[in-house]
């Protein structure tokens, strides 16, 4: 039916003709996404249970299946009897260690097939498939995935990492507020656990605010705040260069502000899914300036170990120690521990409770050596 020929027909025609043609549209909008639509991948156990859903990669000895049926489950690879999938997966076998734009041929990529305890690779466009071990995988990951790991990331990508808020206010015969806040930012490229890391970044902001007034008498403050500044780079994969610098103001111990800049070498003695632990050892320029007007110059060293560790339901322990010995001012060393919980409560949301201690053991008259802060609030997890 030409233009004319519709315009002249009449109007019930008309209005049949357009149900049809949007029904048309539909339908063939409809049969296109089920044809780009990937086919579901398959696991058979040897109980002759099959399951159908999608393969999501292997890591840590063991695969992870999505079920239509049971969602997710891991299992022992070499204990299935079958397992297909449809779409590609990069094989990285043991011992390898990828760097950035390291993957032509280095590492067999497309459609997996799983039986008799080894898995073979089919890369498609007429290429010889290959044949792994099953105890010989290292990490199965997605081909998307892997070619996204081993691009460049920009200098907003790959950032997480946590802030938190506690706010207590009173007003009676005494009027008080306390305020703490925290943030802290890390960046690790590359994020994934099959790359060798290349770098870190890591930056951190605290502060703890509090002020008493009371009509008659003076008043009471209390201003700590830290802020400081990290950059890794590993020359293996648990061995790395680091330069540091960090800010400090403590009203309670006299210190206007500190300043330090330094460099060293840092170790990566655990670094698993769920934990990871730290040691490190600088050489540090200090610069110290007390409220009194006193300043003095320091040569010193930070012998640091940091803890993380994550607990079922979503806890997270923080904890670091450190020692700061003087080498040109004896008397002048510090010292630096806290500990924190983070408990989730909803999404990105949770409770947070910390105690920091700090030590300075050279503060001006009046002030004491040991400032011991207990701090609570809500924190997001920024992803």
């Amino acid at each position: 039916m030409n233009f004319l020929n519709f315009a002249q027909a009449p109007a019930a025609r008309r209005r049949t003709t357009i149900a049809s043609l949007c029904l048309i549209c539909f339908a063939s909008s409809v049969l296109r996404g089920q044809a780009s639509k990937p086919e579901p991948d398959t696991v058979v156990f040897p109980n002759s249970e099959k399951l159908i859903g999608h393969f999501e990669g292997f890591t840590g000895g063991a695969a992870k299946f999505k079920s239509d049926t049971m969602g997710e489950i891991t299992f022992d690879l070499s204990k299935v009897q079958e397992l297909h999938t449809s779409q590609r997966y990069a094989v990285i076998k043991k011992g390898v260690q990828l760097t950035r734009g390291e993957k032509d041929g280095a590492i067999p990529v497309g459609i997996l097939t799983v039986n008799n305890k080894n898995v073979q690779v089919d890369p498609g466009s007429g290429k010889p498939a290959q044949t792994i071990a099953v105890g010989d995988l290292d990490n199965v990951v997605d081909e998307e995935s892997f070619n996204k790991a081993l691009g460049h990331p920009n200098i907003l990508q790959g950032w997480g990492g946590e802030a938190s808020l506690g706010v207590s206010l009173v007003e009676a015969t005494q009027n008080s507020t306390s305020v703490n806040t925290s943030i802290s930012l890390l960046r690790a490229i590359p994020t994934e656990a099959w790359l060798a890391p290349r770098n870190r970044t890591a930056l951190d902001f605290s502060d703890s605010y509090g002020k008493v007034t009371q009509p008659g008498t003076p008043e009471v403050r209390t201003s700590i705040y830290h802020a400081d500044a990290e950059r890794d780079e590993y020359f293996s994969s648990r061995v790395y260069a680091l330069g540091a610098v960090a800010f400090d103001h403590n009203f309670s111990q006299g210190l206007a502000l500190e300043q330090e800049y330094g460099g060293g070498i840092g170790w990566t003695v655990i670094h698993e899914a769920k934990q990871n632990l730290d040691l490190k050892g600088t050489v540090d320029y200090k610069r110290q300036g007390f409220v009194a007007g006193q300043n003095q110059s320091l040569v010193t060293s930070v012998f640091s170990e940091l803890y993380l560790r994550k607990f079922a339901k979503g806890i997270v322990l923080n904890e670091q120690l450190s020692a700061s010995p003087a080498w040109s001012n004896t008397n002048a060393y510090t010292a630096y521990g806290s500990v924190g919980l983070t408990f989730p409560v909803y999404k990105g949301f949770g409770f947070t409770t910390n105690v920091i201690d700090s030590y300075l053991n050279n503060p001006p008259a009046g002030f004491k050596k040991n400032s011991v802060q207990f701090t609570t609030g809500i924190s997001y997890a920024i992803p």
